[in-house]
């Protein structure tokens, strides 16, 4: 069999089974409480996978390892150390049981919902909707670049048929059979991710520009010394780091994953198997695009986000692993994309159209509305995608914007009795716009810079972590302050505590 005939029959294979699961569970999406959380019943395999598919897709494999192992050599792989211990298992310590007891006792079903309920603000709740839809998109688009990439390298497909496909696989699972149908897929999803990443890392080592584990850690290490990294990337690599790790803890499609976990033993085992997950995939993916100077002295002409793409087509990785690749990549970025556009799209239709328009809606036109503006949500990911904006910039102005603006009230809302509106509010609004200069340099002074460093506009992860650090900073001091002096919007919210205190008195007896 040829080449493109065995990738593409391990692809038709792979669709064939996505649309199965979609068909199965389209019983599952009838309501939009059964479309957007399921039964609120997942166990720790599925919760786990699907928080790690949600987190890693190409964007991960494809833009971000390929421009990290480029820039810093073996360092890279500090980025994915720290997304398996600060972006999945410190996630899940602090964040997945307060979380998941507060969400199912209030009944809440989105990020949007959390806020209104604690700081009792209507306003707020309407601008969180608003940043999710908007700021969603970017990271959504940059899925759709990740992938296609690779397509159009190994392949020869054109990019806006790789697009196409993506979203049509995305459709399939979300529009059929909505949270239960993704939650499936996703576990489906992280096992050929596990598979394909460990056969990935074989294949690319004992190609004959690495030669070998030990071979080619010697030469990546020399490699790497000259580089002659100096503090300025260690900064821009800590950034990096940071944003792509603690990020994820005010990002609302991966806070969602918590709201449908069983119970507290559910929660215990995901963690540990969230951590292997995630150090398995980030670290591999990172590993691999950390010995990309080994395969190229320069830049391939169409930039970093074509190094990885190159690597496999230059790393001789046999046919069959090639479609084994593709299918990884496919798969994470469909769950990625899936996490995506059921949060974009619940939030808009269950905390603006159904609360703000709408409010005698049945479910069931509320389930369907849903699916509506999914398939409205992927197609504006595809127009997005069609900008010349590079992977990595596209995922860092989403992450930094919409983790500046929600981290730090989400996070202190879990523990934090004292925390009130005008601090909730602060922390929102002062995060929002700490991340919003490369967004704006990018659109409108594209030549603007920071003397020393980069453009704004090359600066996002930079500008997301200075967003979440502000952010928490005004959170706690503007509710301390406003305490203090008893200013309008300093009353707390006891009431969305009491409950939870009782539960754990009950447990501890």
């Amino acid at each position: 069999m040829s080449k493109d005939l065995i990738i593409l029959t391990t692809i038709g294979v792979y669709m064939a089974i996505m649309l199965a699961i979609g068909i199965m569970n389209s019983r599952n999406s009838k309501s939009i409480s059964s479309f957007t959380v399921g039964g609120r019943n997942a166990g720790a395999w599925v919760s786990a996978f699907s928080y790690g598919t949600a987190y890693f897709s190409a964007v991960m494999f494809i833009g971000y390892a390929g421009a990290t192992g480029w820039n810093y050599g073996l360092w890279g792989v500090l980025v994915g150390i720290g997304n398996a211990v600060f972006g999945a298992l410190f996630a899940w310590l602090v964040l997945a049981r307060r979380t998941r007891t507060i969400t199912r006792r209030l009944n809440i079903k989105s990020m949007p919902q959390f806020f209104e309920r604690r700081f009792k603000s209507q306003g707020m709740k309407r601008f969180a909707v608003a940043v999710i839809f908007v700021f969603l998109l970017p990271y959504s688009a940059s899925v759709y670049k990740g992938l296609t990439s690779v397509c159009s390298v190994l392949l020869g497909i054109d990019e806006r048929l790789s697009m196409i496909a993506i979203a049509v696989a995305a459709a399939l699972i979300v529009v059929l059979g909505g949270y239960v149908a993704a939650l499936k897929a996703d576990f489906v999803q992280g096992f050929v991710m596990v598979v394909g990443v460990i056969a990935l890392i074989a294949a690319v080592v004992r190609s004959e520009q690495v030669g070998g584990l030990t071979v080619g850690l010697g030469a990546m290490a020399q490699k790497t010394s000259e580089l002659g990294l100096g503090a300025t990337h260690f900064t821009a690599l800590t950034a990096t780091v940071i944003m792509t790790s603690f990020g994820t803890w005010g990002l609302p499609q991966m806070i969602h994953k918590y709201y449908a976990i069983r119970d507290d033993q559910e929660v215990k085992r995901g963690t540990v198997i969230s951590t292997v997950f995630s150090l398995i995939i980030a670290g591999g993916g990172y590993f691999i695009g950390s010995l990309s100077r080994l395969f190229f002295n320069e830049l391939p002409a169409q930039g970093r986000d074509y190094l990885v793409p190159r690597m496999l087509e230059s790393a001789g990785v046999p046919n069959i692993l090639l479609g084994l690749v593709l299918v990884l990549l496919i798969s994470a970025s469909v769950s990625t994309l899936t996490a995506l556009t059921i949060t974009a799209s619940s939030t808009l239709t269950m905390d603006f159209i159904q609360a703000r328009l709408f409010p005698n809606l049945s479910p069931e036109k509320s389930a369907l509305i849903t699916k509506g503006i999914c398939g409205v949500f992927i197609a504006l990911s595809y127009v997005v995608a069609n900008s010349q904006t590079p992977i990595l910039d596209m995922m860092s102005y989403s992450w930094g914007i919409i983790s500046g603006s929600f981290l730090a009230p989400y996070m202190l809302s879990l523990y934090w009795k004292g925390l009130n509106r005008a601090g909730a509010w602060t922390g929102m609004v002062g995060g929002f716009l700490a991340a919003a200069p490369p967004v704006v340099c990018k659109l409108f002074f594209p030549n603007a810079e920071i003397p020393g460093l980069d453009k704004v506009a090359n600066l996002g992860p930079h500008f997301a972590c200075a967003a979440m650090a502000l952010s928490i900073i005004l959170t706690v001091t503007v509710s301390a302050v406003f305490s203090a002096a008893r200013l309008p919007g300093s009353d707390t919210n006891p009431e969305f505590y009491t409950e939870d205190a009782a539960l754990e008195e009950t447990a501890g007896a």
